[in-house]
């Protein structure tokens, strides 16, 4: 795994895609710090670049790094979630600009896989994790269903947990800083 690791870290320095295993389903990914890296993501999806991604990190303490301010409620929600969840934050910071949505808010989730948490750690950074389809095909439930195009299109294709089979993607909740709550996904 850490081999695995070494390569992506290479990549997503210098600005390139991976596709990599997350959480949930298979993930293209970029710094998303990058505004051009986050471009090329959204030209390899073929997707508006108004339709905001979701991206990942490590930990609370990495989670505070891009988010002004985190509402309480969002660590009791990641604390007692037993499945994937992914949280919309107002106010995102130290992002690339065209990651963030029209209305400033970031969708970002702490994934439960060792292989993410140690890529993300090493990484000391928010990395994008979108899935692994051009924009208004399925997602692909396992490795051998993503597109050839996603495949050709990035800079580097994990070689890790490419049997596994995933069933959905993750659920998504907007916590707004008004206390507002609203299930987008679920």
């Amino acid at each position: 795994m850490q081999s695995e690791i070494n390569k992506c870290l290479q990549i997503l320095k210098e600005g390139g895609l991976i596709l990599y295993p997350t959480d949930t389903v298979w993930g293209i990914g970029c710094d998303a710090s990058n505004e051009e890296a986050v471009s090329k993501v959204f030209k390899l999806k073929q997707r508006e670049d108004s339709k905001a991604l979701i991206c990942l990190v490590a930990d609370d303490r990495m989670l505070k790094k891009y988010i002004k301010k985190i509402p309480d409620a969002a660590f009791d929600i990641i604390d007692i979630s037993e499945e994937p969840i992914t949280i919309i934050y107002d106010e995102p910071q130290n992002l690339a600009q065209n990651l963030i949505a029209s209305d400033n808010t970031i969708a970002i989730r702490i994934p439960n896989d060792d292989f993410c948490f140690q890529l993300l750690r090493r990484f000391n950074g928010a990395i994008v994790s979108t899935s692994a389809n051009i924009s208004g095909q399925p997602t692909p439930k396992s490795f051998k269903e993503i597109d050839q195009d996603i495949l050709k299109g990035v800079d580097y294709v994990v070689n890790l947990h490419r049997e596994k089979i995933n069933t959905k993607p993750s659920s998504i909740i907007k916590l707004s800083n008004d206390g507002q709550v609203k299930i987008i996904r679920s």
